[in-house]
Order: C-alpha cells, then structure tokens, then sequence
C-alpha cells in the first residue's frame, strides 16, 4: 500500500452521508427497496473523533444510537465495526443487553498490540530488504523493522514492536520511544544515522481502539468469531474481530463488511414482506378501504 489506505477508504465513501466528528463515524444509507419502493436507512458506526456513542438501543422496528451530546440517530439497522477493544471496555450501553452467547464472544477473544515507531532519515544506509529483524535471547525483546524504501523509494524504517514490548513502549513518551527503536536498529548496524524525525503510533492506549489486532486466546474455541459476527435482530457486526479465516487483517474486515451488508439487506426484505403479508391479512383487506401499514417508521 505504498500510498496507503487513502485512496481506498476515499472510493468506498463515494456517494455516502458520513457524519465525522464522533468516535465512531455514521455512514448513514438511505436506500430505495426497489421490490417495495420504500427507504431503508442503515447506520455503519466506524471509528472517528471527538463525541463517544454512549448507548444503542434496538427495537423490532428501529436502532437509536446516542453520543455523548444527547444527540440521537435513528434508523432501521445498524452495522457495528467497533472495534474489539472499545467492546471488551463496556463503555457502550446496549439496552436490551446482548445475548449472553454475544457476550461471551466480546469477553473471550483476545486483543493484542502492535505498534509502529517510524524513523525518517536523510539517507538510506541499510541493505535492500524487506525486513531488518531483531534477534533476542527472550520473546519479550524481539522485534523487527518495515523497510518501506524498497516499496517507496523514502529512506524510512518502521519499528514493529509487539506485546508486552509494545505495551511498556506507550508509556515513554513519543521521544523517548523513538530513542529506543534507534537504539534497537543501533545493534544491527552499529553506524546508523540519527534519525530526522519519528512518528510513534497508540493503539493499545489509544480510546478509539484499545489494541490493534484480535487473536485466539489460550484454550478457547474457534467458533467465538462467528459468534461475534451473528446479527442481533437489527444489529449487524463486522470487522477484523468477526472473520474467522482472515483474523487481524484489512482484508477480513472488508470481507465481513460486505457480508453484514448483504444480511442487513435480506433482513430488511423480509421487514418488507412481513408488512405486506400483514396488510394482506388484515380482516379489513377484502373491504373497499385499505389498511395503511407504514414501511418507513418515523424518525424523532
């Protein structure tokens, strides 16, 4: 991804209401359900800034998510990409309650963290790899550098320190972190040049995500992804954490995003076809006047 995931995330947004400034952004869909000629609306909660959503509640009907404003939005279904981490923090307030097997499958898996200290230097002085691992007689010490030359012709190494080591990094401070990782790269080629710059990434700390990837924990069963990713009633989940085949990946969050879409889209056909089958089978229906049944429920 040499120029990274902006051109990406900048086609797939083409078309969509995106309202930023929350901690989980709403893609709001207003779709038309051609089979019906009615709107549905659908919000996808994805990570941003700012306000924090504070609670979801679902009905038959509808989803209200409230931030931290008291401002609400309302529509028929709402697709959760949430990450793990801020779900495992119950800092979000689902009324009803998830379903206890929902629940399980937040609490069980297991988060973990990878950051990323990248130095910037005013030439290239390392050999033409992919990789620059470091070798340490503990698993706590190793590590390795990104070497994002060979992909972009910039004299930058990315340090890729994981678990433990990567937790007691985000305590330094960005300065200090970026001191380490050179002193790391100093015992594989003891003449490096300091560093022009530096840039330390927080995923494990950072209250947008509370880690970086999501792995099996120790004795656990398989089956907690598929869990995670069931709907309930009109709630939809997607995300990394949700993909059984391609856990921690760009990849299998996209994949459980098109999958979510796809259920979500069933799920408000047949809304559509109970309405119609109740309107058919109103005692009223043979009668000269109609019963109105509403396919779009007013919004507050």
């Amino acid at each position: 991804m040499v120029r990274g995931y902006r051109p990406v995330i900048n086609t797939l947004a083409k078309g969509l209401d995106i309202r930023l400034g929350h901690r989980y952004a709403y893609l709001c869909f207003s779709s038309k359900c051609y089979e019906h000629g009615s709107t549905f609306r659908l919000l996808v909660l994805i990570q941003a800034l700012l306000l924090r959503v504070v609670e979801i509640v679902r009905h038959w009907n509808r989803v209200e998510v409230t931030v931290s404003n008291g401002k609400t939005f309302v529509a028929d279904a709402a697709v959760i990409t949430v990450p793990l981490g801020v779900l495992k923090s119950n800092t979000i307030k689902f009324e009803p309650r998830l379903p206890e097997w929902k629940e399980e499958a937040i609490r069980e898996l297991s988060v973990g963290v990878e950051n990323k200290i990248v130095l910037h230097f005013s030439e290239v002085f390392w050999p033409n790899v992919e990789f620059l691992g470091v070798v340490s007689s503990t698993t706590y010490g190793c590590s390795y550098f990104l070497n994002l030359h060979k992909a972009t012709g910039h004299a930058v190494l990315v340090y890729m320190p994981a678990g433990r080591l990567a937790c007691d990094i985000e305590k330094m401070s960005d300065e200090a972190a970026a001191q380490f990782a050179f002193s790391q790269l100093k015992k594989i080629l003891p003449n490096a040049a300091e560093p022009l710059n530096y840039l330390v990434s927080h995923w494990g700390s950072d209250e947008n995500t509370l880690g970086s990837y999501t792995f099996d924990g120790v004795g656990k069963p398989r089956d907690l992804y598929e869990k995670l990713r069931i709907p309930v009633d009109n709630l939809f989940f997607a995300g990394e954490a949700t993909s059984v085949q391609y856990t921690g990946t760009v990849h299998g969050a996209f994949s459980t995003g098109e999958m979510a879409a796809e259920e979500c889209r069933m799920r408000v056909l047949e809304k559509f076809r109970e309405l119609d089958m109740l309107e058919m089978c109103h005692p009223m229906a043979e009668q000269t006047a109609t019963v109105s049944v509403p396919l779009l429920i007013s919004r507050l």
